[in-house]
């Protein structure tokens, strides 16, 4: 087996891997019992994301995906920290809401 032969095959059972986990992710944000669990599947799938990228990356032998995979990970940072700070707000706002009555 070549080297190439051996990083196609590689690269594409980590792709097939990375497709089963974003699956999984998909079914906790559906079914996710609180908001903080749907937070944390969504960053989940950020992650994911990256790691599809950075596959596709070794699978072309492109590194323009690298940097894609760089501004996604920005946005998943960001987005995580507006929906810890949304969900922060929110329980605050519940115990002035519990403290009142």
């Amino acid at each position: 087996m070549t080297a190439s032969a051996f990083i196609d095959l590689t690269s594409l059972i980590a792709l097939i891997i990375l497709g089963i986990a974003l699956l999984v992710s998909l079914v906790r944000i559906v079914i996710g019992p609180s908001i903080a669990d749907r937070v944390l599947a969504l960053d989940l799938m950020t992650v994911i994301a990256m790691g599809f990228i950075g596959a596709i990356a070794v699978r072309t032998g492109l590194t323009l995906y690298l940097d894609i995979a760089i501004a996604l990970a920005l946005l998943g940072f960001l987005a995580t920290v507006a929906l810890a700070r949304y969900i922060l707000r929110r329980g605050l706002k519940v115990d002035a809401a519990m403290e009142l009555q």
